[in-house]
């Protein structure tokens, strides 16, 4: 089968595009943002990936287009589609009905940590050779790619946002998972959900797939979660929370404030502890979620905590891509201000009293239309330094927020202009932070790029 998938650089499309190649179709696709890690997973797989949405990339003899939910009527490409009469359908409906059949599946879902957390729960079952199957919105670095193909269970990060243009429910209904993580549940997402109740809802509706026999993994201490069980809820579950939740029988202590050593309880009784390269109470709740799951399949928790010692993470999750000059520069995949202040706060906790610099891109449709503009000041106050990159489309006043931050930064409109000030600002012994859930203009490798003109000027 030949099959054109469009919107292919996204995370989620991507991945497919990847399993899809592995189960013999001829791939293809379009999209208008080419740019790696995606386009270099793309390339290496061999799938030829157009650039924009010119009807021209269609042969006629596609036998199946995927359209991404970023696409929607007025797109050239989808406007050919549907006046060709081809076969169309949305990368989770494909994905659930002819792909995920047959499998075990557990889904990772939640406002925040669904990557991580999925990517640990792969490596925990890969380390317990299960060899595991995923697609994630992101690119573990233990596995270099971001889908495989495998054995009996298959890992999915299990997104709430809707599925197309054509079919406005969230992507994770199409999953029928046996496993479920439901990590936490915010408000997000405004350009779809009106409101919390609604994102509630689509929780719900994943609830009820969810066979008797399988299993829900919760963190206990969302009330948000509980109120969407609580609505009706006909598996078993298991409760976890952070060490002294008195409903919780999966629990995490941190052993030390930035949580790089952390002890695993469950009912009471401590399984095992864990020294690793990654920080913050969030990842320390994401790793219990992930080691609950794994045993819900079979697998030793203390095999599992054990796995996640050589965890290396996700690329963008705080993703240290390089020092120069004793400044270290992170990236870091940002689209909701508990996500900024979770990672902050762990960041602070592992680096004491070093600068914090960050660069924010607020480019996510509901950070760019304001509706999380009270929460965004104190969600940066573990940072010393704040810019953020502006557009026209914003409908807030960063400035406003710097004031409430001591107006200890500004906002920029070009990134060139970011970049110069990070690079006169920025001092050895700094931590530079780049947050952004789009391209950011690839301004951390610039910033890269500059300070090393700069050493090598110096020297």
């Amino acid at each position: 089968m030949k099959i054109h998938i469009l919107g292919i650089c996204g995370t989620f499309m991507g991945g497919l595009a990847a399993l899809a190649r592995a189960d013999g179709h001829t791939v293809i696709g379009s999209d208008e943002n080419v740019y790696p890690p995606m386009s270099t997973q793309l390339d290496e797989l061999g799938i030829t990936v157009f650039e924009g949405y010119d009807p021209g990339h269609f042969d006629g003899d596609e036998d199946l287009v995927l359209i991404g939910n970023a696409l929607s009527r007025g797109n050239p490409a989808v406007e050919h589609v549907l006046n060709a009469r081809l076969p169309y359908t949305s990368g989770p409906r494909w994905l659930g009905e002819n792909y995920l059949s047959g499998r075990r599946v557990l889904a990772v879902a939640g406002t925040h940590g669904k990557t991580t957390t999925a990517s640990m729960l792969a490596w925990i079952l890969d380390h317990a050779g299960r060899k595991p199957g995923f697609l994630i919105g992101g690119v573990p670095i233990n596995f270099g790619l971001s889908a495989r193909t495998g054995d009996e269970w298959f890992v999915v990060e299990a997104d709430e946002y809707d599925t197309a243009f054509f079919d406005k429910r969230s992507k994770f209904v199409h999953y029928r998972p046996e496993i479920a993580i439901l990590n936490n549940l915010e408000y997000d997402h405004a350009d779809i959900f009106p409101d919390l109740k609604s994102i509630q809802t689509q929780f719900h509706h994943l609830i009820r797939t969810i066979p008797g026999n399988g299993r829900i993994v919760t963190h206990v201490a969302d009330a948000n979660l509980r109120e969407a069980l609580n609505w009706g809820c006909w598996t078993p579950t298991s409760g976890f929370a952070l060490a002294d939740h008195d409903q919780a029988p999966w629990q995490v202590r941190l052993l030390e404030p930035s949580a790089r050593r952390l002890a695993f309880i469950h009912d009471g009784e401590t399984i095992a502890e864990l020294d690793w390269a990654i920080s913050g109470r969030h990842n320390a709740l994401n790793a219990l979620a992930a080691v609950a799951a794994a045993q819900a399949t079979g697998v030793d928790p203390a095999r599992a905590v054990e796995a996640l010692e050589k965890f290396k993470g996700v690329r963008r999750r705080l993703e240290l891509i390089n020092e120069i000059a004793g400044i270290r520069i992170y990236d870091d995949f940002a689209h909701h201000p508990t996500a900024i202040r979770l990672t902050l706060e762990g960041l602070r906790r592992s680096v004491g009293n070093a600068r914090i610099l960050v660069a924010l891109e607020p480019a996510s449709n509901t950070m760019r239309a304001g509706h999380h503009f009270n929460d965004l000041a104190p969600a940066l106050t573990a940072a010393d330094h704040v810019w953020f990159k502006t557009t026209e489309s914003m409908d807030w006043d960063p400035l406003e927020v710097l004031a409430r931050l001591d107006g200890d930064g500004r906002p920029r409109r070009q990134v060139a202009n970011l970049v110069a000030d990070l690079v006169n600002a920025a001092r050895p012994g700094d931590h530079v932070v780049f947050m952004s859930n789009r391209g950011f203009d690839n301004a951390s490798r610039r910033l890269v790029e500059a300070l090393q003109e700069q050493s090598a000027q110096s020297q």
